[in-house]
């Protein structure tokens, strides 16, 4: 009788003819059928896999027609949360591996892995996230005139979709596939505000049977005029609060918190519109705390499980007739070693109870 290992190898090894025959619909798909005018539906899913163990992270990829520029402008979600823990969407350079379907687990380790591992975008390459969808969150509809821009000189040669299989019950007989994914919605029309995704995340540990506060805060050091529109949350069961800030200073050298979105992370986990679309400049300082409280009686770290912890404020935002920011990614060490009340972060007027607080 077949294993499901020996099913996910076929499936995998079948999947590279499926990959070649996905790339050609994508780049013959988005030339043929749209116009500049028109907006397609390009369905990106999980070609029948069959998840055969919790917490597997799978990865399939995309080759962009890079002969165009395309832009984003829409994200269906085709998921539920009885299956998918999470899903992300990432722009890459090229993808973490040559096969079809591979194990990309940031926890996957050598001895407990069969399967082809490697992360979602190349060792070296361009890599950002350009959507994320947890907890049966809805679709998301980018305003008019903003897209995220791939292909041709954008540095999105490949999409690569995540999923986060959290619940494999369904999968057990062997018979039954799944193909999580996302419908991407996209134009050949050229948009003069690109978006763009600024993840800000900590490393660290929450204590047991304690409230703690997992912060993180960057300098804006780019040459940008950033505006930010939408905002999202990501924690695991121990998240209470999540909320994002935008950081100025007066003349008096006094920090002014402007909040750019604040969320109970265990409602669906969707991009919501920002507080304040106040436009965020070079000399600016975003900030972001996930407030958790543990009733374990053990500690919980960051991790990649459901028993593991996440702490990420997602900004995504536009930039208008220029490039989106070289910064990704914002993470600190987090707790016990990285709070806003270091010395170091020279910040005040900190926002401790508001925070923290809905």
């Amino acid at each position: 009788m077949q294993t499901r290992l020996e099913h996910f190898h076929m499936v995998a090894s079948a999947l590279t003819v499926l990959s070649v025959a996905l790339l050609l619909r994508l780049a013959n798909g988005l030339s043929e059928s749209s116009s500049t005018t028109t907006v397609g539906r390009f369905p990106f899913l999980m070609p029948k896999v069959i998840p055969y163990k919790p917490e597997l992270y799978l990865c399939t990829p995309v080759k962009v027609d890079y002969t165009k520029s395309y832009y984003i402008v829409g994200f269906e979600p085709n998921a539920t949360m009885a299956t998918a823990h999470h899903m992300l969407l990432y722009g890459c350079g090229a993808p973490g591996s040559e096969s079809a379907v591979w194990n990309c687990g940031e926890m996957a380790k050598s001895d407990d892995v069969k399967e082809e591992t490697g992360s979602p975008c190349g060792a070296g390459s361009s890599s950002q996230i350009i959507y994320a969808w947890a907890r049966d969150a809805p679709k998301l509809e980018l305003q008019d005139g903003v897209g995220f821009k791939v292909g041709l000189d954008s540095p999105i040669k490949y999409i690569v979709l995540q999923v986060h299989y959290a619940h494999i019950d369904k999968f057990k007989d062997g018979t039954t596939y799944d193909d999580s994914g996302i419908f991407l919605h996209y134009t050949l029309k050229q948009m003069n505000k690109q978006a763009g995704v600024l993840l800000l995340g900590t490393g660290g540990y929450i204590p047991p049977n304690q409230v703690e506060h997992m912060e993180t805060v960057c300098n804006i050091s780019e040459n940008k005029t950033i505006h930010p529109f939408a905002y999202r949350t990501h924690t695991h069961s121990l998240g209470r609060v999540v909320s994002g800030y935008r950081v100025k200073v007066d003349e008096q050298g006094q920090n002014q918190w402007t909040l750019l979105g604040k969320r109970d992370p265990l409602t669906p986990q969707m991009f919501y519109p920002v507080e304040s679309t106040e436009p965020i400049r070079r000399g600016d300082r975003l900030a972001a705390r996930c407030t958790m409280e543990s009733n374990r009686s053990t500690i919980t770290n960051i991790g990649a499980t459901n028993n593991d912890e996440m702490c990420n404020f997602y900004l995504m935002y536009y930039v208008e007739n220029d490039e989106p920011l070289q910064m990704k990614y914002c993470f600190s060490s987090g707790p016990p070693y990285f709070y806003w009340h270091n010395k170091d972060t020279e910040l005040n007027n900190i926002p401790d109870y508001d925070a923290s607080h809905l």
